[in-house]
């Protein structure tokens, strides 16, 4: 469970920038192939935020879908897992999306 880990690094991260401002929400993308589970995130957030100007703040999760192109069809396709396989057979793919862990902004009272 990474997630306790990443969520409490996120806590540190948004304090650093906040300090004792009330912080009323956070919104992170989290894409479907990046390894981590959004809801365990959710979770981990009550728990990490607790006693911290963060506690109570709403919890907002982008989570963009999987999508490859494959470097012999050319075809662009949707990945919903990390099973690199074209429609078309071939095992050459890029990833264009889905690998995102970021934290796009913080709302603050």
């Amino acid at each position: 469970m990474h997630e306790l880990s990443i969520t409490q690094g996120l806590v540190d991260a948004v304090l650093d920038r906040t300090g004792e401002r009330t912080v009323t929400a956070v919104n992170l993308r989290v894409g479907t192939l990046s390894g981590v589970l959004p809801d365990a995130m959710r979770f981990c957030f009550d728990v990490v935020s607790a006693g911290t100007p963060l506690a109570g703040a709403r919890l907002w999760i982008d989570e963009p879908r999987g999508l490859a192109r494959c470097r012999t069809c050319q075809g662009e396709f949707e990945l919903p897992d990390l099973i690199l396989l074209c429609p078309c057979g071939s095992a050459d793919v890029e990833i264009l999306h889905g690998r995102e862990l970021m934290l796009m902004s913080v709302e603050v009272a």
